[in-house]
């Protein structure tokens, strides 16, 4: 599994605590985490709505089969997250939010209040956090004995979503030409987009959006 981890700007000074102890957590696993900034304080800005057209387009191309992201209260990044097509994010404050989420509602990406409570054991309460997130396969169920209705109810999210949303590739080219740019612009962004994206097509498509400035 490769994991992609976005910071948005109020909280770029935690990418690296936040990225430490995704690895450590995951590190068991041999999945791999790739880290799409922001770095620190210093690095092209992101916001919390660029931080969902960001995961959007690593979820919907393959080049991340999953999405760590936040913002200070965390709400922000989740309802952006959730706008787009194939992104399914939870809201997640501590181990028990990521177990549930991971095992009921079976979702690949999640938002972190990363300012929120974030004092003394910050770093551990992360870490558990991802340990829970990902200790075993996803969207079990819990309790178990309520597998069933929750994969079922799972399901009916997946085909509303179908019906709801549109194929991002159509989406991408009617956003915000500033706003798009701020995300698909980005050095980082295109070093590790380009060398992960197994999709010929989206691979196409951001290179004309990002040569169409």
């Amino acid at each position: 599994m490769k994991i992609a981890l976005i910071n948005e700007n109020s909280q770029a000074s935690k990418n690296k605590i936040v990225e430490n102890a995704l690895k450590k957590s995951v590190a068991p696993h041999g999945y791999e985490v790739v880290n799409y900034g922001m770095f620190d304080d210093s690095d092209e800005p992101l916001t919390y709505v660029q931080n969902g057209i960001l995961a959007a387009i690593l979820l919907n191309s393959g080049a991340a089969d999953y999405v760590v992201t936040g913002c200070g209260t965390g709400e922000g990044a989740m309802l952006a997250c959730n706008a787009f097509p194939n992104v399914l994010c939870g809201h997640i404050e501590d181990p028990l939010d990521a177990y549930t989420f991971a095992q009921i509602n079976d979702g690949n990406c999640i938002a972190i209040p990363f300012a929120k409570g974030f004092g003394w054991g910050g770093d551990l309460n992360l870490e558990y956090i991802f340990e829970k997130l990902f200790c075993e396969k996803s969207g079990q169920g819990y309790p178990r004995e309520r597998a069933i209705p929750e994969q079922r109810n799972k399901k009916i999210l997946d085909e509303v979503k179908a019906v709801t949303c549109r194929d991002l590739k159509d989406i991408l080219p009617k956003l915000d030409k500033n706003l798009l740019q701020g995300v698909i612009g980005r050095k980082s962004f295109q070093e590790l987009f380009f060398k992960d994206c197994p999709d010929e097509e989206y691979k196409k498509l951001i290179s004309d959006l990002i040569e169409d400035r």
